[in-house]
């Protein structure tokens, strides 16, 4: 299991066959990467993202591990960037092994509903009309019940 909350940006392609390396006894591997999307009103100019280290590394290894237990994962991946981001750029990767699809689809399912909910990072939307927190949402606090 490896965890890292950065700033640096990362290689996708580098992450993922480095994940999926030395897993011949895994079914499955499943990624997911989050994007920093444009606001369909009110163009975004960037993002920014703050946490408390070693707060936020305890949280997602936390959260990864629940998910390793509940979905018999053979390893996880997470990766969230903090600071200044613009539209485009990639915030976040989620990776599992698992021996069956299922699992590993399951578990970065969970992985991502939980690191949107739960995950202890702070967002603050910039536009040219300035800046607003952004706020805990509705349809993702419902995707958390199904677990």
């Amino acid at each position: 299991m490896r965890i890292s909350v950065q700033e640096a940006p990362f290689d996708l392609g580098q992450e993922s066959e480095s994940f999926a390396a030395g897993h011949r006894h895994m079914g499955a591997i499943v990624t997911f990467t989050g994007v920093v999307r444009d606001l369909p009103d009110d163009p975004l100019e960037a993002m920014e993202i703050e946490h408390y280290p070693g707060m936020t590394e305890a949280a997602l290894q936390g959260i990864a591990s629940q998910a390793q237990e509940r979905f018999s994962l053979g390893d996880v991946l997470v990766i969230h960037r903090h600071g200044r981001l613009t539209p485009g750029e990639m915030i976040m990767m989620v990776a599992t092994a698992a021996r069956h699809r299922k699992d590993a689809f399951e578990g970065a399912e969970f992985l991502m509903d939980y690191l949107k909910s739960r995950a202890p990072f702070w967002k603050r939307e910039i536009t040219a009309k300035g800046a607003d927190w952004v706020d805990a949402r509705e349809v993702d606090e419902e995707a958390l019940k199904r677990w």
